[in-house]
């Protein structure tokens, strides 16, 4: 493959680009450069004072951008579905960015309708908003969802039994069976909408010091995220790559699993990533497919 850099993302104007965690991080870089490649963006976030702030930096790289902002909270059903509702009656989204996460938390908390935190917030929430907003995906002639997973999905902690974590909770556990669930969600949406012009795929940005490895807690992770941030990790700029790529670039395919190409899959030009283990099976994205919607309550029919 090619050295690929944002600077070959081609034109995006008349396009509508919609970024949950959009904040800060990869979620704010993907705004960024899409809005300087003339998109408008809607910044999804649950913190308002946050998004206003996002959006000053949208501008100050792109002064003419159109840009919007959207409260949502992923960890709240009721906070998704109003959202969803409100994006679903007025808007086509051309590029849906299932950004937001969280990491590594100490302990085992429910979100307000009770579902673990980490699966609740990183696939839950994402579904449910899918879901929910997917006719404002279909008036688009060119859409794609790009779904941000991590090298995580891969781990053997991953495997999604015990999905809500009931029998046993380790944080990171926890978060490689949210970041496993985007990539079995994601191939499942591609077989389901693979007679439509809508492609899905999923990406891992590699690592980068971004707000999710600042939230960690404990002696260890105070002691290494330092040293990580100048000797492992790249920039969220550098991370935000596959997604960018996933979204614009007119070589991808719906179903692919994008990172980046450098040393260990840690920055570098965009390329096909090897998938986690058993990601493909399709009654394993059946299964994941209708026990979200049983626990969401929220019918998916893309």
């Amino acid at each position: 493959m090619a050295h690929w850099t944002p600077d070959d993302i081609p034109d995006q104007s008349g396009r509508t680009a919609l970024i949950t965690g959009a904040g800060s991080g990869i979620g704010l870089e993907t705004a960024r450069v899409l809005a300087a490649r003339g998109a408008r963006v809607i910044l999804a976030g649950r913190n308002q004072s946050k998004l206003d702030e996002a959006v000053e930096v949208v501008r100050a790289a792109a002064p003419q951008a159109e840009t919007a902002t959207l409260l949502l909270d992923l960890s709240d059903l009721a906070s998704v579905r109003g959202a969803a509702q409100r994006v679903a009656e007025t808007e086509t989204i051309d590029l849906l960015f299932n950004n937001a996460g969280v990491m590594n938390l100490p302990t085992r908390q429910p979100t307000r309708d009770g579902f673990e935190m980490t699966v609740g917030t990183n696939h839950l929430g994402h579904f449910a908003f899918d879901a929910q907003l997917w006719p404002a995906v279909r008036r688009s002639a060119v859409a794609r969802v790009v779904t941000v997973s991590a090298i995580a999905a891969r781990w053997p902690l991953g495997k999604l039994d015990d999905l809500m974590s009931e029998n046993s909770y380790r944080g990171m556990a926890a978060y490689a069976k949210s970041k496993r669930a985007n990539v079995v969600y994601t191939l499942e949406l591609a077989r389901r909408i693979a007679h439509t012009p809508v492609k899905a795929l999923v990406v891992h940005p590699g690592s980068a010091m971004t707000s999710l490895q600042r939230h960690g807690t404990g002696v260890l992770t105070r002691l290494f995220t330092p040293l990580a941030a100048r000797v492992l990790m790249g920039s969220s700029a550098g991370a935000a790559w596959p997604s960018l790529y996933a979204a614009t670039s007119p070589d991808v395919t719906s179903g692919e699993f994008i990172g980046p190409a450098g040393r260990d899959q840690t920055s570098g030009t965009p390329t096909p990533a090897k998938l986690p283990k058993d990601a493909e099976d399709a009654e394993l994205g059946a299964r994941l497919w209708a026990d979200s919607e049983r626990l969401t309550a929220v019918t998916f029919q893309p």
